[in-house]
């Protein structure tokens, strides 16, 4: 059996990078799905993938996770069309927004918080109630280093970032006597599409490459999949001591004064 058969679990922003790494490592160790993800091609692509591998059913929706009523729709009627409500959710659709402070547009600014910040509260609205009623659900916030470091000209995603934080631990803190976790995962640079498109922006994306790998004590940066087998651990029942919580996973960079 796997460590997550029997399971049904949503997981947002699921089409690519992190958010499909997981999902195929939910699906690998037992777990029924609920992926979502506004850009449907790529999510219908993605599920394509997965179900051609052995594992259980896979629902699906595109959605705009900033969209609250989209999302209690989307996730009543998986819900519905799965006879059962949701024992998981991964929060991690995200959107980058980088600006010098007094250069961000009220438009920015609110970009910013409804997707990364919002978004992650509507879904988890959505879901609480079954968990409720069960007295048993695991909610896991994909946040970032930014959550707790800032890199001057990213502003306002170090805020959001921040704000999910405080989500996670609230919601930990008023659902944990009802046997409800909520804990967050705080990666630094992946090797997602968003990190190889933010290196090709650079005169030299060689060199912008060379210098993200050397800010790192290992001399690289981490894998989808390294991110994906944090989650399985934190969305399982093998840290069942664990709410509140925030792991970090950056190769060490947020602890090292000097690159």
């Amino acid at each position: 059996m796997g460590r997550l058969s029997g399971r049904f679990i949503a997981v947002t922003g699921a089409a690519q990078g992190i958010g499909r790494a997981i999902a195929a490592d939910f699906r690998a160790e037992g777990a029924d799905l609920f992926l979502i993800d506004l850009d449907a091609g790529m999510l219908s692509a993605t599920v394509a993938d997965l179900r051609a591998l052995p594992g259980g059913a896979i629902h699906q929706a595109e959605a705009d996770i900033s969209d609250g009523a989209r999302i209690a729709t989307v996730f009543a009627e998986a819900a519905k069309a799965a006879g059962r409500a949701l024992d998981g959710l991964v929060n991690n659709a995200g959107v980058n927004v980088f600006h010098a402070p007094l250069e961000t547009s009220d438009a920015e600014w609110r970009r910013a918080f409804a997707i990364n910040l919002d978004g992650a509260w509507a879904c988890a609205r959505a879901v609480l109630p079954g968990m409720i009623a069960r007295k048993h659900g695991v909610i896991l916030n994909i946040a970032s280093t930014h959550a707790f470091t800032i890199i001057p000209g990213t502003f306002p995603y170090p805020v959001a970032k921040h704000a999910l934080l405080g989500l996670t631990k609230s919601l930990a803190l008023e659902h944990a006597a009802g046997g409800i976790r909520v804990n967050a995962i705080a990666p630094g640079y992946v090797a997602t599409q968003k990190v190889i498109d933010w290196w090709a922006t650079h005169p030299d994306p060689e060199a912008a490459k060379a210098g993200t790998m050397a800010l790192h004590p290992q001399g690289r940066i981490a894998t989808p999949e390294e991110i994906a087998r944090a989650a399985v651990f934190m969305i399982s029942d093998e840290c069942p001591f664990m709410t509140a919580a925030c792991l970090t996973i950056d190769g060490g960079l947020s602890v090292r004064q000097h690159a």
